[in-house]
């Protein structure tokens, strides 16, 4: 039976384990941190969004980036690196700034999600949805512009609701304070919201108990080995680590990682706020899941709590949390749903979301025999998390893939 380490307790690194170990391999999970699911996956946003995907590189958003920069809580922060990555990224984005780019990546991940979809279903068996507050809440993305609602509005799926400001309002009564500033809104069945935290914790607890899974090893990987068209071992300070197969899913930390193997990575990290605010009784707390389109700011309610999401800051690797934009989003949110939670005692929290120049993942081998990707998910690896793990899982065993894998892949 063929061995595999995965490198990354996330919640991409804790799928790939799971599938791989149905698959019949031998798994081993290395992770740096005591916890699983502690860094990007912790507190993100909780969406489930696998019918509605909006990926960040799209035709005028260079114009509303300069826009939101001068904003004083806008979505956006921009700190220029001495770093090439950072400027080669950015060119990248660039050039998928496009109207056809978005339509291939948007297709792209429309089939992923999917797949995630079915794939996290197929797993509630062993981890109930209930184990982390998974509700099939549905999605309300609500509009500022009639420009943009409308535009929106032309291009939603047959089964999405095109709802009126009042009709808005009338189905989420937590958007009531906001219904005068709307244009409309637009639901959309069938996407959910969960705790992703809760959802690696339980998981890894599944995994322990599996036949296949040898265990986690806590330790930090600063290194890969190759020989001979292969990866020999992994550095660690307690000592190398050898498999037959290694598969890379370990976040941001995964370019530095590659880079080591001369694999460059086209990712960076974008760094996301939350906050995670209590519910009190009489609160008028969301029960769908919301998108604040032109704020780009997103509300879900996790059990007893509301979390609240935003923000790209693109700072490098630097994961403190700026009081400045935790106080903004705290603005943002009393402004949009004042009555929803306890916001004064909310949480905060920021993290870094490795972020592909286009928005799809890349999922599958590299140039060596027994190296494999499962990284660049960005803010969707909740998401995606459980669709690209079985699609890895079928790459190593050399099966058919259940959707295209055109823009999936390292070759792009």
């Amino acid at each position: 039976m063929s061995e595999v380490i995965v490198i990354g307790g996330g919640v991409v690194g804790l799928t790939s384990a799971w599938w791989l170990a149905e698959a019949g391999y031998r798994v081993t999970l290395v992770e740096r941190e005591a916890e699983v699911g502690s860094m990007a996956s912790y507190r993100n946003g909780g969406q489930l969004s696998y019918r509605y995907v909006s990926p960040l590189a799209d035709a005028g958003v260079p114009l509303k980036a300069l826009r939101w920069l001068f904003q004083p809580d806008g979505p956006l922060r921009f700190r220029l690196e001495a770093d090439w990555r950072q400027w080669r990224w950015l060119a990248q984005f660039l050039g998928n700034c496009n109207a056809a780019a978005n339509r291939r990546t948007t297709a792209t991940l429309l089939q992923l999600g999917a797949l995630s979809r079915q794939a996290m279903h197929d797993l509630s068996p062993q981890v109930p949805l209930a184990a982390f507050a998974w509700r099939e809440a549905g999605k309300l993305v609500v509009y500022r512009s009639e420009r943009l609602f409308e535009h929106a509005a032309a291009l939603a799926t047959v089964d999405a609701e095109v709802l009126t400001p009042a009709a808005t309002a009338l189905r989420e009564p937590a958007l009531a304070a906001l219904q005068g500033d709307l244009a409309g809104g637009i639901f959309n069945p069938g996407e959910a919201v969960a705790d992703c935290h809760a959802f690696c914790v339980k998981l890894m607890h599944r995994l322990q108990s599996h036949p296949n899974f040898k265990g986690v090893l806590h330790r930090d990987v600063t290194g890969i080995r190759t020989d001979r068209g292969k990866v020999a071992w992994l550095r660690t300070a307690a000592g190398p680590l050898r498999a037959d197969h290694f598969v890379l899913a370990a976040g941001i930390q995964s370019r530095d990682l590659a880079a080591s193997a001369g694999i460059y990575l086209p990712l960076y990290p974008l760094k996301g706020y939350s906050l995670t605010a209590p519910i009190r009784v009489g609160d008028v707390a969301p029960e769908i899941s919301v998108t604040d389109f032109e704020r780009k700011v997103l509300y879900a309610r996790i059990g007893s709590q509301l979390r609240v999401a935003a923000m790209v800051d693109m700072v490098g690797a630097d994961t403190r949390i700026s009081q400045r934009r935790v106080q903004g989003l705290v603005r943002l949110a009393k402004e949009a749903m004042p009555s929803a939670a306890d916001y004064d005692h909310a949480d905060a929290w920021a993290g870094l979301r490795p972020a592909t120049p286009g928005g799809a993942p890349i999922i599958g081998a590299t140039r060596y025999g027994n190296f494999w990707l499962n990284v660049g998910h960005g803010p969707l690896g909740f998401t995606f998390a459980c669709g690209s793990a079985s699609l890895l899982a079928g790459m190593l065993r050399g099966a058919a893939s259940p959707i295209a894998l055109d823009g999936l892949t390292l070759r792009r």
